[in-house]
């Protein structure tokens, strides 16, 4: 680890723990994620097992951070999974256990200079960063609609001289609202390149992500026998 992505983890307090981040694996990845049933993961050749990525996933249900890590960490691609999530995600008990993950929080509406060099050191380091780019969880068919935050962060690493490779992620379950025994399943697509920068730019890499993910998530649903009604 570098010394500068080292000052900024303990300026956040966020890090893999030796201790909690294996025993987290074990409670989330082959006892929890049983409540849950099929998880079928789809496209997981697209997964890059090397260089910097960012997993742009549709954001469905609090079950996203479990399938995540599941079908793309460390036991995948021999990598953790680390979730930039909001700030009131990192509150209280869920807040101290996240920081022990390597979690990190970020003010949507005002990211901090601290937060967005963190993130970038990351990716330099050629780690995995997972930021959800609608923001929030959204459990309707409505049209994906992106923040603009994960695409600024690609072109600022791409003007550092990083080629973030940014994967379009979607998730599903049957039925919306997971249950005991829901099915459930999460589909990569094929990594995309932020070329160049400036709003235009942005704005055409939002759209594309926004289709790829709209594309991962039919896949997904289709999987597990609640087709996607939205084109």
């Amino acid at each position: 680890m570098s010394s500068s992505l080292t000052k900024r983890s303990s300026a956040l307090d966020t890090g893999i723990d030796p201790f909690w981040a294996p025993l987290a694996m074990f409670l989330t990845q082959d006892m929890a994620l049983h409540y849950l049933r099929a998880r079928i993961v789809l496209g997981s050749e697209n997964l890059p097992k090397d260089g910097p990525v960012l997993l742009a996933p549709t954001h469905r249900a609090r079950w996203d951070a479990l399938m995540i890590p599941m079908a793309a960490g460390r036991r995948i691609t021999g990598r953790d999974c680390r979730f930039m999530v909001t700030r009131t995600e990192m509150s209280g008990l869920q807040g101290w256990f996240l920081h022990r993950l390597g979690c990190f929080a970020v003010d949507q509406d005002k990211p901090s200079l601290t937060t967005l060099r963190f993130a970038l050191d990351l990716l330099e380091s050629g780690q995995q960063l997972v930021v959800f780019p609608e923001g929030r969880i959204r459990r309707t068919d409505a049209p994906i609609t992106l923040e603009q935050g994960p695409v600024r962060l690609a072109q600022l690493a791409h003007r550092r001289g990083i080629d973030v490779q940014v994967v379009p992620v979607g998730l599903a379950y049957n039925p919306a609202v997971p249950g005991p025994r829901s099915r459930s399943a999460i589909c990569f697509g094929q990594p995309l390149f932020v070329d160049g920068r400036g709003k235009e730019e942005a704005l055409r890499f939002n759209h594309l992500l926004a289709e790829r993910m709209h594309t991962a998530e039919q896949a997904a649903r289709e999987a597990i026998g609640r087709p996607l009604n939205c084109t």
